[in-house]
């Protein structure tokens, strides 16, 4: 399909940005920069009965939570949640919206993470807090007023590598236990090498360019770079995995790994829904404020997450 107008519109506005920055500009820079600009429209209107910073011990010092509950009356599922943008970008305020919405209109507890970014910590550091925090979580989950046996993992990009990856930690580990996974536009496989990292190499926002500069930030060498904890498409196995909604978007370069991932998991018998949102791209999860196509799918996002712990 045509690039939808609206993001075609918000694509021909923004400034032109050559991805070469990325080897120039100080990492800290440019995410003040991203930073920014997410948060140009100001907080959420989504106004959560109770949000809470926390921090609990992780495996690298403190990890800091924030925790919103709807009002509620019985216990509530538990949706863990992972920030994307590179395993490099972005924090607990960039995908503050999102994490109310979800919570809001899902009716669940939200548990978003702040773990650790590469380059300073790269890989395996930001799974290691994933999976820190998806136990924290169990363990804790009568007092956040939640159902230990209806938990999900949620992420979007970089974040949906983490919450598959966190998914196929619990399965072998033999738990906790994760009855859902939604998976956004999900980094799966590190190699790069699909059709859509060619056919959407540059022009529609996230570039071919710019996702392996995030790569080479988050790796130690290229043997993480098939390392099914870095990308989970390369699991010798994805049996056993929870039932998930994955979602991809026609004009991003991760969409190939995204489709290929959700066909694995149900060639291997897991129960999943795929859904490709034709004539958009890579980042609408965050663009639901101000876009049709992004309002759509986080919609889809809370339907889905709110049946699943329904």
């Amino acid at each position: 399909m045509p690039l939808d107008p609206e993001l075609a519109a918000l694509l021909d506005a923004a400034p032109p940005f050559d991805p070469a920055l990325l080897r120039t500009t100080p990492v800290d820079e440019y995410r003040a920069l991203m930073k920014q600009g997410l948060l140009a429209m100001g907080p959420s209107p989504e106004v959560v009965a109770s949000v809470t910073d926390t921090a609990i011990p992780g495996p690298g010092g403190d990890l800091p939570l924030r925790i919103y509950t709807p009002e509620h009356d019985a216990p509530l599922g538990i949706a863990v949640f992972f920030h994307g943008s590179g395993f490099v970008m972005c924090d607990l305020d960039t995908h503050d919206h999102e994490c109310r919405v979800l919570a809001n209109r899902a009716n669940v507890i939200v548990v978003s993470v702040d773990y650790r970014l590469a380059p300073e910590h790269k890989f395996p550091a930001a799974v290691d807090d994933a999976f820190a925090a998806l136990q924290w979580t169990v363990a804790h989950a009568d007092e956040l007023g939640g159902d230990p046996e209806r938990m999900a993992v949620v992420g979007d990009s970089a974040g949906g590598d983490l919450a598959a990856v966190v998914a196929h930690l619990a399965r072998d580990a033999g738990g906790p236990a994760v009855a859902f996974q939604l998976l956004v536009y999900p980094v799966t496989d590190l190699r790069t090498d699909t059709p859509s990292f060619e056919e959407s190499a540059s022009g529609y926002g996230l570039s071919a360019e710019s996702m392996r500069w995030y790569i080479e930030q988050y790796v130690r060498s290229s043997a993480d770079v098939v390392d099914p904890l870095a990308s989970p498409l390369l699991a010798g196995s994805l049996a056993g995995l929870p039932p998930a909604f994955v979602a991809v978007c026609e004009y991003d370069p991760l969409r190939d790994e995204g489709k290929q991932y959700a066909h694995r998991m149900r060639d291997a018998g897991v129960d999943v829904r795929l859904r490709r949102y034709d004539g958009a791209i890579h980042g609408i999860f965050q663009m639901s404020r101000f876009t049709s196509i992004g309002a759509r799918m986080l919609a889809d996002c809370v339907d889905a997450l709110r049946d699943a712990l329904r």
